[in-house]
């Protein structure tokens, strides 16, 4: 077994428990469909979340030429898929009864802890980029303007419908961009 094939079924375990919790939760809202209100911001952050845990695993076979692994690093590197399932974890009520839930009513007590796990992972990522990709500052605009947006919007605590459904469509946008952009082909 290499040091990556060691550390990536820890990674790929979070991921997928993270995964697991945007299934379960769906099957949830499924399985109470007639008393839950649906508010298609909410679904569509659930939707941003999912992709998020898909490209990083995906992202996640980059590391495969790492021959040499330190605790520390591979600490860094799995704060991000921790994260995510927090992520994927806050988007669904805590005891998983959905029945009888207006999602609007669930998303506005909660959009708070949805932008500053954004943030959170934002700044992983930033970090994730300088310290094992090559990247510097420069070379990460749109996330460090994310970054400082989300953040501004967690401060102010904006309530403002439309500004919500403006964020998530334009961050779902720039990771679909990104999804398109990429090369995503694995290869030995």
């Amino acid at each position: 077994m290499t040091p990556f094939e060691y550390v990536s079924v820890l990674i790929s375990i979070v991921l997928g428990l993270g995964i697991t919790q945007i299934v379960s939760g769906l099957a949830d809202i499924i399985h109470q469909w007639k008393s839950v209100k649906l508010y298609w911001p909410h679904l569509l952050w659930i939707l941003f979340v999912f992709f998020l845990h898909i490209q990083e695993w995906w992202v996640l076979y980059d590391l495969r030429g790492r021959s040499t692994w330190s605790l520390p690093a591979f600490l860094i590197i799995i704060l991000y898929p921790i994260n995510l399932f927090i992520f994927a974890r806050i988007l669904f009520p805590a005891n998983g009864n959905c029945d009888g839930i207006d999602f609007k009513v669930f998303y506005f007590e909660n959009f708070k802890k949805y932008f500053t796990w954004a943030v959170i992972l934002i700044a992983l990522s930033l970090a994730d980029n300088i310290l094992f990709n090559g990247y510097t500052w420069e070379d990460q605009p749109v996330q460090i303007g994310l970054l400082v947006f989300l953040l501004f919007l967690v401060y102010r605590g904006f309530q403002q419908e439309w500004l919500h459904k403006l964020t998530v469509i334009v961050l779902t946008v720039l990771l679909f961009a990104s999804l398109s952009l990429a090369n995503w082909t694995l290869s030995n």
